[in-house]
């Protein structure tokens, strides 16, 4: 006696597949959007923190009388040439304690009246700032201004209305 095997005819994978195929096509792009929105947010929460870590070490700097010059000040491999030429020691080292990750940023803050008031850093391809502007909805339309961290800069403090002397 014969026993007829089962299985699934060719029509029945070819409608499986065209069924994947509709949902991957609608979900692929949605989940891309995801992507960009959280890499954007976590771009924006390092600059908050560099920001917080920027300003405590003005605050110290500024109990021993020493501050940051007034302006754009960049930062790449933990450096800070702006401060290095003012004398105030090793800047990664100190402000390592404010922020460990200091070694790893390619960032930029500016300084007005011995405060930080702006902060932008490079992650991957996309830029963080403090005040946060930069937004998923937003960034196809930025994107284009946003050539280098100095550049960017000088879009929040225009974008967030920031006077500077």
């Amino acid at each position: 006696m014969k026993r007829k095997l089962k299985g699934f005819t060719l029509i029945e994978i070819i409608v499986v597949i065209a069924i994947i195929g509709v949902l991957a096509a609608i979900l692929v792009p949605s989940m891309l959007g995801y992507v960009r929105k959280s890499k954007i947010q976590g771009a924006n929460t390092t600059a908050n923190a560099l920001h917080k870590a920027v300003s405590s070490y003005a605050t110290d700097l500024d109990i021993e009388n020493l501050y940051l010059p007034e302006g754009i000040h960049s930062i790449s491999d933990g450096s800070c040439t702006e401060a290095e030429e003012v004398n105030l020691g090793e800047f990664a080292k100190d402000i390592k304690p404010y922020f460990s990750e200091i070694e790893k940023v390619d960032a930029a803050f500016y300084i007005n009246d011995g405060q930080c008031v702006a902060v932008s850093i490079k992650t991957g391809s996309y830029y963080g700032t403090y005040p946060p502007f930069l937004t998923a909805k937003n960034w196809d339309h930025y994107s284009d201004e946003l050539t280098d961290k100095e550049a960017v800069i000088e879009k929040v403090l225009q974008v967030n209305d920031i006077e500077v002397d």
